[in-house]
């Protein structure tokens, strides 16, 4: 059985994630705005690191590398997803 508080903290950790996306999404809008190679270039980068990332998530779960409880999957979800974002936040900061 899965506690109240498993939940609580798991929907804490997606809001985090949607906050960190968030910061993430402002960076490159005002990356692209610019029109430039450099603006072509993160729109590459962006579309690519998407695709890795989903296709990497896609593999754990057919692996059962996720966890066995939905509790588990989800929260194994949203780190997965923060890594990545994590990654784009602190490469978009340096640049």
């Amino acid at each position: 059985m899965i506690r109240a508080t498993d939940w609580m903290t798991l929907a804490f950790d997606g809001w985090r994630l949607g906050v960190e996306a968030s910061s993430v999404v402002t960076m490159r809008l005002a990356k692209l705005a610019a029109g430039d190679a450099a603006a072509l270039a993160e729109a590459q980068l962006m579309v690519g690191e998407k695709i890795e990332a989903a296709a990497a998530l896609q593999m754990r779960a057919m692996t059962g590398r996720l966890g066995a409880t939905p509790a588990r999957q989800a929260k194994a979800t949203i780190a997965h997803y923060r890594k990545a974002v994590g990654r784009n936040r602190r490469r978009l900061r340096k640049g």
